[in-house]
């Protein structure tokens, strides 16, 4: 049997819950999503005003998709699909942290095809390797914030998918974009959390510690998500990445500039996920589980 299912069976209050959450007029509750219109490729944003957007993120990303239609929308998230360069992507956008990218993954993951899922927005850089200004494909992520403590240990890796970094890491040479890869890290708090004073300038010692025992471990990023979906993917089989600009730097002191980085981090992701869809097609021609380099043939890398 199962091992979930064994356990299920001596929870006294498993009748009472429904794994996946809510269901409202026959859709996921909080997305309102139509199963049927999203995506195998999923891309996460946030309606992030520090990006200089006055729209929906969802909605301006989209406009980059043919054939493009709306997916879901609830009060909280906004979901549309379509296609680049002949791959069908969804990209959905809702509100900030851990939490909320926990309510879009579940139920993504519970009712419809998608098994990728990229982080896309934009972060604040703690080393003084990651410039204002940077693209950042995040290898994997510290997990410093609390929601993902919930489904499992600490100790756990948020580790990026190898295929989804490497088929990112392409898009960003394949957009002309300059780049980096390296370990991000998530954290709940905005302010004091990543070493900011918060209100009447409430700060403790610990805080004082933290740009600088990150920037020794070679942390690029810090953000609120990317390792919600990182992490999710990991436990639940699904590949997952992240893509951050650096919008400005806590540790060097360059100045925040709204959206800076963006539009580079946006064609990362569009031609990453282009690429991937063309690595997938030649596992499925290969017979292969995992994708390699050597599978990788001009003649075969498109539908």
């Amino acid at each position: 049997m199962d091992t979930k299912k064994k356990l299920l069976e001596r929870y006294d209050y498993a009748a009472h819950m429904r794994a996946g959450g809510f269901m409202v007029n026959g859709k996921p509750a909080l997305t309102q999503i139509d199963p049927e219109l999203v995506a195998r490729y999923v891309v996460i944003t946030v309606r992030d005003p520090l990006l200089g957007l006055q729209e929906e993120s969802a909605d301006i990303l989209s406009h980059q998709l043919e054939d493009r239609v709306l997916a879901g929308k609830s009060a909280l998230f906004t979901t549309y699909s379509g296609k680049y360069k002949g791959t069908e992507i969804s990209i959905v956008s809702g509100g900030s942290g851990s939490s909320e990218a926990e309510l879009v993954l579940v139920e993504f993951m519970q009712h419809t095809k998608a098994d990728t899922f990229i982080r896309l927005g934009g972060a604040g850089g703690i080393s003084a390797q990651a410039r204002v200004g940077d693209v950042v494909i995040a290898s994997g992520v510290v997990r410093d914030e609390g929601m993902t403590r919930d489904y499992i240990t600490p100790a756990y890796p948020a580790a990026s998918n190898y295929e989804v970094v490497a088929a990112l890491a392409q898009g960003a040479e394949d957009a002309g974009v300059s780049y980096r890869i390296g370990v991000a890290r998530s954290s709940d708090s905005e302010h004091v959390g990543v070493g900011r004073p918060s209100v009447d300038d409430y700060f403790q010692p610990r805080h004082m510690e933290l740009l600088d025992y990150y920037d020794r471990a070679n942390i690029l990023y810090t953000d609120r998500e990317s390792a919600a979906v990182v992490t999710l993917c990991g436990l639940f089989g699904r590949r997952g990445g992240a893509v951050c600009s650096v919008g400005n730097s806590l540790l060097t002191g360059e100045e925040f500039t709204p959206g800076l980085g963006a539009r580079d981090a946006n064609r990362t992701v569009l031609e990453g996920l282009s690429r991937l869809s063309q690595m997938d097609h030649q596992k499925a021609c290969c017979n292969k589980e995992y994708w390699t380099p050597s599978l990788w043939r001009e003649d075969v890398k498109t539908k």
